[in-house]
């Protein structure tokens, strides 16, 4: 499991910002979504005037072929408070992709996906993760779409955020799930938290 730094990320959206897969990657980034579920977003689940997402679907692989799925537990059914920055990318994303909707015509698979091939259809998630690996290994990265998510909870713990709001933006069944998985950020949290107390109240105390 790889969590980048901020710095890290920020070279990384900017290596890739002129790709087709710079909004999930941003998107995963900052709210910690998985793949599967970015990839089953509709834009029907999004309200970007009150910078919400709501996660009641995946994409996911069957026997059958490439499906939607509902959610795994009811905890992942969730809505995720976007910041500014993405409800940015995704009107640009959108505008981009009215452009392409036109382009194909009436070959293009309206399925109201926010991610899509260029015709419309469903985007498959092993493909987007093979095409994203190839894309940032040229640029020095070698990390999977996942480790988004994990940098995304390991930026909030680090911040302060309590581990209940976390766990609810990741879509975990509990809390616990959410400790166990990031534990290791733990220590360094402890070590802020001592500093705080510090600042706060060793010199008053210390008078």
């Amino acid at each position: 499991m790889k969590a980048l730094d901020e710095r890290q990320l920020l070279s990384l959206l900017a290596a890739i910002r002129q790709t087709r897969h710079y909004s999930p990657v941003l998107l995963a980034a900052i709210t910690g979504l998985r793949l599967g579920e970015i990839l089953g977003l509709k834009w029907g689940d999004l309200n970007l005037d009150c910078r919400e997402c709501q996660v009641v679907r995946s994409v996911q692989r069957t026997e059958e072929g490439i499906s939607f799925k509902s959610p795994k537990t009811r905890r992942s059914r969730r809505t995720v408070l976007l910041p500014e920055m993405a409800v940015t990318a995704l009107k640009a994303h959108r505008a981009q992709q009215n452009e392409e909707r036109l382009l194909m015509g009436p070959g293009y698979q309206d399925l109201d996906l926010v991610f899509a091939r260029p015709d419309g259809s469903i985007w498959p998630p092993m493909q987007f993760s093979s095409d994203f690996r190839r894309l940032i290994r040229r640029h020095g990265f070698c990390i999977r779409f996942h480790d988004l998510r994990h940098t995304h909870a390991s930026q909030l713990l680090k911040a302060g955020v309590p581990v209940k709001v976390v766990s609810e933006r990741l879509g975990h069944a509990t809390a616990s799930i959410t400790l166990d998985v990031y534990s290791h950020v733990l220590p360094g949290m402890q070590e802020a938290a001592v500093a705080k107390i510090d600042a706060a109240l060793g010199k008053a105390i210390g008078e």
